[in-house]
Order: structure tokens, then sequence, then C-alpha cells
């Protein structure tokens, strides 16, 4: 019985995956991921892009209703948030802090008197610095 009960214990077939089996599933899986992520992530520049676009056109009106009720321009945009002292009439806050940064992490250049208008507000983009083409332009508030 010992003898019939390891000659069943070779005889089975076992079941798994061989290992060319599974290299072959992983270069399959690196091809698929090198040709669908590099389009994956220009959409997410392109919309971390649009959404600092539309976040300046909220920080501009949120300025100027802060004009509005004040009478005066913010000297900075934490004054959106915070209620300076001396000020009357403010009626904030106009904006919440988390939307004084830009997608990329950093916080908007404000410039008031601006060379545009106003104000300026701008998003140096992707890559941090002014200028730049595509996904590292900057975006601006008078545009």
């Amino acid at each position: 019985m010992n003898l019939e009960r390891r000659y069943n214990m070779y005889n089975k077939k076992q079941s798994g995956f061989t290992l060319v089996e599974l290299l072959l599933v992983l270069v399959i899986l690196a091809l698929i991921a090198g040709l669908v992520l590099p389009g994956i992530i220009g959409k997410a520049e392109s919309a971390k892009a649009k959404a600092a676009s539309s976040q300046i056109s909220r920080i501009s009106m949120s300025v100027e209703s802060f004009y509005l009720d004040t009478g005066n321009t913010p000297e900075s945009l934490d004054q959106l948030v915070n209620e300076p002292s001396g000020v009357s009439g403010w009626n904030g806050p106009y904006i919440k802090n988390s939307l004084l940064k830009d997608p990329w992490g950093q916080p908007y250049k404000y410039t008031v008197p601006g060379q545009h208008g106003d104000f300026d507000i701008v998003s140096y983009g992707a890559d941090r610095q002014q200028g730049g083409e595509d996904n590292n332009a900057d975006i601006n508030s008078w545009d």
C-alpha cells in the first residue's frame, strides 16, 4: 500500500505555469503598458493645465468680489481667505485656501497692479519656470 501511494503521488499531473509562460505574460503586459501609459500621462498634464486655467478664472472672480465689497484690490491672494486688518466691508472668505496653489503644488504668482490689468495671476505650468511650451506653458489671467 505504501508503494501504491508513492506511485500515485508521482504519477499525478502537476498543474501550474512554467517560467517561460510567466515571462511571456510579463513581456506582453510591459508592451501594453508601453503603448498605453504615455497617452494617459499626456492627458493628465493637459487636464492639469485646464484646471489651472479654470482656477485662475475663479481666483480672478474672487479678487473682483473682494474689490466690490471693500473698494480695494487685495494686496495678496491670502486676503481672499483670511480677513485683513483695517479693511472694512470684507465678506469672505472668497475662495478656498486649497485653490491658492496650482495643480503642480506651487502658489499662483499674483501681482498688483498688473502689467496686463488691475492685477495679474500666473501659474508657470508643469516645469515651474517662466515661459515654456505645451504642458510647460505659462497659464495666466489675461489670455
